[in-house]
């Protein structure tokens, strides 16, 4: 059945060694004249049908290396060379199988990933504990499933369950299976441990974790890079080399036949097969290591970047800010500003948001629901609660109706710390100071970022200035641009001069400088779908580190593409002289040629071995971070100081 299924798929192939097996039998009863002609007019009917799809090619604009491979053929026909010619036939055949398994090989870690996509469900109904099968594309929000040990998610959810051990190293790349408590998120895709456990689904499986990097992963390898090209780029140059040559030695040595010997020595199939597995491999790579890469393209962007800008909030920093102090204003009460705050923060999405209620909650205060409320986009909400127009947000925001807005005290905001200003009725109540703590490796990161040559990072965010400066001094970012809209940071990678520019971020808001930066990075984990979906990278798990890998595989699979076209070209070159010599008959040489495609494609496998940055002294996710970014928001920049 698998060899029927091959005949299907490669027709040529298999009709060169029905050829080839008739041609040596007909040798071997010395029917020598039969076999010459049933060789050479089977491999000039090969011929003619590559040379029609080769001028379609040209008269696209596309010069391609075919025709070498033609003249090859048509010379050593012509010498009666036949045997060569059929091996020619052969190699330029086997050439589409030989990269089909290469690119198979290559591929392997993102084919076990879309293999690895959940199926199925157990759905416990209302009242009951018997759980029924379903498919997991049937999961609604707010369905209880179990999962039971040693299962896949099926979709995004949070844990019912006291505790509960999973494995996201098929997500993130981190081996150690992850201790996930009560309330907090579980990923689809990632592998329960030994005991059973309880979440209620969060999300359909389209919209869950693993279903968006499925897509991802589906959308890197129906991509073709523009290195491809650079094999192409080749042709002409190659093509008028080696035809030349050819020549020469046919006028130096009067012989037809060393015409032909150098031709056989010249196709194609390295160029043609190297750079498109090598660049596969590359993604291959990165998946395996938590980082999606949505194509070639973004690979050969990553290898050639010189400059690289960062969002704060959720990306240098961790993104769960903690309220450390309230600075209330004269005529309030500490814990009324708060209360107020945090009932107005209860119709925001914004991480801030979030923290000034859950520190609320701790102090045991009653939030009150909002008569009326509304959040303007990268500033502030605005809500009237019980009785009082609240305002939360950034200084300018709160300032425009409470002019006596001050700074909320004398002390400024350290290292990583935001200030949330807040006014009732038209007056200044007070600041609330909030903590958000760098990332335990960004430093490292940004450090590894300007050993592999980038310029000095950028920070692009929305948070307020004092804030901004404080997170960017303990990390060592000298240039700081704050109280950014999303429009001014695309207008400010826009204007970067150095690029490639990488881009590196997270909420809602980042999704457009992601997707104007020559390479978009999407810390996807934590991250909204937007930011992601717009992104060029996706890196799965919470650790800023990735970042430095993604370069180092870039680097890595754009030298190993360019090595192996090189190799092809270096060693055909020489083996073409050696013919031109006569040193290396038609035959020999055809057979030759076989070792070269295959030098040529073993070399570009190397792209998916190996090429991590294992060397960097980064070290993985800890414990803090893999707890941040569970329940951390969208990580979009709306009302922070």
């Amino acid at each position: 059945m698998r060899v029927l299924r091959a005949i299907r798929r490669y027709p040529v192939v298999a009709a060169t060694i029905v050829v080839g097996v008739v041609v040596f039998a007909l040798l071997g009863t010395d029917l020598n004249t039969p076999a010459a002609w049933i060789a050479s007019i089977f491999a000039l009917l090969v011929a003619a049908v590559t040379s029609a799809r080769m001028i379609r090619d040209i008269l696209r604009g596309h010069w391609g290396l075919d025709i070498l491979a033609v003249v090859a053929i048509l010379s050593t026909v012509a010498v009666g060379e036949y045997i060569a010619s059929l091996i020619i036939v052969l190699m330029l055949s086997g050439g589409e199988a030989l990269e089909d398994y290469a690119a198979g090989r290559a591929r392997g870690e993102l084919d076990a990933l879309l293999a690895r996509a959940p199926q199925a469900a157990h759905r416990l109904p209302p009242n009951s504990q018997t759980p029924q099968d379903i498919p997991a594309g049937a999961v609604v929000p707010g369905d209880v499933l179990l999962i039971k040990p040693a299962e896949l998610v099926p979709v995004d959810g949070v844990l019912l369950s006291p505790e509960g051990s999973f494995d996201e190293s098929s997500l993130t790349g981190e081996p150690l299976p992850v201790t996930i408590t009560e309330g907090q998120t579980v990923m689809s895709g990632s592998v329960n441990g030994s005991q059973a456990a309880l979440i209620r689904a969060t999300a359909a499986t389209e919209d869950s974790q693993y279903q968006r990097i499925v897509a991802l992963v589906r959308e890197a390898a129906e991509s073709k890079a523009p290195v491809v090209r650079l094999a192409d780029r080749f042709a002409v140059p190659f093509t008028v080399f080696s035809l030349l040559l050819a020549g020469i030695a046919w006028w130096v040595s009067g012989e037809p036949v060393r015409f032909a010997e150098v031709l056989v020595l010249a196709t194609p199939c390295p160029l043609l097969i190297a750079a498109p597995v090598a660049f596969m491999g590359g993604m291959s790579r990165a998946a395996k290591d938590g980082i999606i890469v949505k194509g070639g393209a973004t690979l050969q962007q990553l290898a050639g970047a010189r400059s690289i800008a960062f969002d704060k909030t959720g990306t240098l920093t961790y993104g769960k800010p903690e309220l450390t102090t309230i600075q209330p204003a004269s005529s309030f009460a500490a814990d009324d500003v708060l209360r107020l705050a945090a009932s107005a923060e209860q119709y925001s999405s914004h991480v801030l948001a979030a923290a000034v209620q859950s520190a609320a909650q701790e102090r045991g205060l009653q939030l009150s629901p909002a008569t009326t409320a509304s959040e303007v986009a990268t500033n502030g909400v605005r809500a009237v609660v019980d009785g009082h127009t609240v305002l939360v947000g950034k200084r300018r925001f709160v300032a425009a109706e409470a002019p006596d807005t001050g700074d909320g005290g004398e002390t400024k905001a350290g290292a990583g710390q935001l200030r949330v200003y807040v006014a009732v009725d038209g007056r200044f109540a007070g600041t609330l100071l909030l903590s958000d703590t760098p990332r335990r490796n960004a430093k490292a990161t940004l450090e590894q970022l300007a050993r592999l040559g980038l310029e000095p990072p950028v920070m692009l965010t929305g948070d307020g200035r004092a804030s901004a400066e404080s997170a960017a001094a303990a990390l060592g970012i000298q240039q700081v641009h704050a109280e950014l809209l999303p429009e001014d940071k695309v207008r400010l990678v826009a204007a970067m001069p150095l690029r490639p520019v990488i881009m590196v971020g997270d909420g809602v808001n980042d999704a457009p400088v992601l997707a104007a930066a020559d390479v978009g990075i999407a810390m996807g984990a934590r991250g909204s779908t937007a930011a992601g979906e717009s992104a060029d990278a996706v890196i799965v798990a919470d650790d800023i580190s990735k970042v430095a890998d993604a370069v180092v595989i870039g680097r890595r699979t754009m030298r190993i593409a360019l090595g192996s076209i090189w190799l092809g070209i270096s060693l055909s070159v020489g083996l073409m002289l050696a013919a031109a010599f006569g040193f290396i008959p038609a035959v020999a040489g055809a057979l030759i040629q076989e070792l070269v495609d295959l030098a040529a494609i073993l070399n570009a496998l190397r792209a998916v071995g190996g090429g991590s940055a294992a060397a960097r002294p980064l070290g993985r996710i800890d414990g803090a971070a893999a707890v941040s970014r569970r329940g951390a928001g969208n990580g979009s920049e709306l009302n922070s100081a």
